[in-house]
């Protein structure tokens, strides 16, 4: 074939276990011959609405076979996928689309009224509406499937991640990048080709794509869908399909720890439970002993599609807090300034390389040159390795707050806040939570003779930012420290306003 990239996948799968179940949703299975078929009608019917190759298509709902499908049909045409946060507001989707030059949006019923709010303001061309045109578009296209000449070189999504600028960034991971950490999981995590993974993890998230959904396919396995998490649900999913693999944060793990039914629920079939976005406290470690159930943790970023470091089983509790050691075909280093090597125990920047670490960021090539030293991508992440040469994530030098799995970049919260005239000044600052590990607090300092008040201020940012990125607090304040370069202190911010 000449194409070697993900639009391949489902034509070379289909050719090994045509009959063993790729996707379930809703009591409706396609198997892996269903998929190609489908996947080539999409291909075709987007290719009749003008996307070639390296155009952008874009993909706005909860987990459902049509993103998968959007996908790899993007794939087979050599276009560029972009999948989005379905919890971002209209005008964080708006800017995403135009940022990418998308020039055809799929979207799910949920997010239609979204999308008609941003209509005309954004260079897309198309809609396609999954209770509208999708299955009609399907039907009156061709199901042969397309092989266009796509490289592993080439770009295959742009996944957006924000940055301390305040402006999310479009990280491009090639099919390469893609397809390495694919092959990353299946060596780490010991994938059979009998996997079947509970997919309740957003599929707009690179863990939920990259580290469970598509390693799964890739290796044959079949994915349970879900629209959305739910700690119930998952207990009873976990018994009535046979699930063997599932990816969460830890507050997801926690909550399905909560229910009722915990005690008593049938987990025999579990055997691989990945858990990311924050540590694991040891108290949830110990509850999932006590079923006779590990946790797998790792560390990634999405610059590097996102897999960078994976703790075993077998030092699940010896090395406990650790984020292990590098994935089998990447390359990880703790460094100094210099960018040269520190001494175990001692902290430093955690750099990575491999075939797996995005080529850049969309059309920001002085963003691009600024994260990458001598071919390193610089992560941000301070971290120290101990004498066997395990990681440990000790500190987030970019200030990113981490709530719930989600990453919360101070200055974009700040930026919005500061939109309000009767704002003079503002940093936002995370505190513990004991449901989300970390929420964001703001600081405000407002003008003179100003009527500002906390929730005056966090309900000015409804509708405007995703919910997770609103501040679950506000504070009023005389002024905001800085040095002498006008740098705001985080750290005394911290001290003076983190607590309770």
């Amino acid at each position: 074939m000449r194409n070697e990239g993900l639009g391949s996948w489902p034509v070379r799968r289909a050719r090994k276990t045509p009959q063993a179940a790729a996707l379930v949703h809703e009591g409706r299975m396609l198997t892996y011959a269903d998929l190609p078929a489908r996947v080539a009608r999409l291909a075709h019917a987007l290719r009749g609405l003008g996307v070639r190759h390296g155009d952008r298509v874009a993909y706005l709902g909860p987990n459902h076979p049509s993103f998968l499908e959007t996908l790899f049909a993007t794939g087979m045409l050599g276009g560029i996928f972009v999948p989005l946060n379905t919890r971002l507001a209209g005008p964080e989707i708006a800017y995403q689309l135009d940022d990418s030059g998308t020039s055809v949006l799929v979207h799910g019923p949920s997010h239609a009224g979204l999308v008609d709010g941003i209509r005309g303001g954004t260079p897309v061309r198309a809609h396609i509406a999954l209770d509208g045109d999708y299955e009609e578009l399907l039907a009156g296209a061709d199901d042969d499937p397309l092989d266009l000449p796509v490289t592993l070189d080439e770009p295959c999504m742009i996944m957006y991640t924000s940055g301390t600028t305040g402006r999310p960034k479009g990280a491009v991971l090639t099919h390469g990048n893609i397809t390495w950490n694919a092959i990353n999981v299946l060596i780490d995590h010991d994938l059979v080709a009998g996997e079947v993974a509970l997919v309740s993890a957003p599929l707009f998230h690179t863990a939920g794509l990259n580290m469970l959904t598509l390693p799964v396919l890739l290796k044959g396995g079949t994915c349970v869908l879900v629209a959305a998490f739910d700690p119930a649900a998952t207990l009873r999913l976990i018994e009535e399909r046979r699930i063997t693999f599932m990816f969460g944060v830890p507050t997801m793990f926690q909550r399905v720890a909560r229910e009722p039914g915990w005690a008593d629920a049938d987990l025999s079939s579990l055997r691989i439970l990945t858990c990311g976005g924050a540590p694991v406290p040891p108290s949830l470690i110990e509850t999932y002993q006590k079923r006779g159930l590990t946790f797998l943790q790792g560390y990634g970023m999405t610059e590097a599609a996102p897999g960078t470091l994976f703790l075993d089983a077998e030092h699940a509790v010896s090395k406990a807090g650790s984020a292990g050691v590098p994935h089998f075909f990447s390359d990880v280093r703790v460094v100094g300034p210099d960018l040269t090597d520190v001494p175990p125990g001692e902290t430093g920047e955690v750099v990575v390389e491999g075939p797996h670490v995005m080529r850049g960021y969309w059309g920001r090539p002085d963003e691009t040159a600024a994260v990458f030293s001598e071919g390193w991508f610089r992560s941000g992440d301070a971290a120290r390795l101990d004498e066997d040469g395990y990681a440990f994530i000790v500190d987030r030098i970019k200030d990113v707050i981490i709530s719930g799995g989600e990453n919360v970049y101070p200055a974009e919260v700040e930026n919005a806040i500061l939109d309000d005239p009767d704002v003079l000044e503002c940093a936002v600052i995370g505190v513990r939570d004991d449901a989300w590990g970390e929420v964001g607090r703001a600081v405000v300092v407002p003008r003179p003779g100003a009527d500002v008040s906390p929730d005056k201020v966090l309900a000015g940012l409804s509708g405007r930012l995703a919910r997770y990125k609103i501040p679950k607090s506000a504070v009023l304040a005389e002024e905001i420290p800085r040095n002498a370069a006008g740098k705001i202190l985080k750290a005394r911010l911290r001290e003076e306003y983190g607590g309770p």
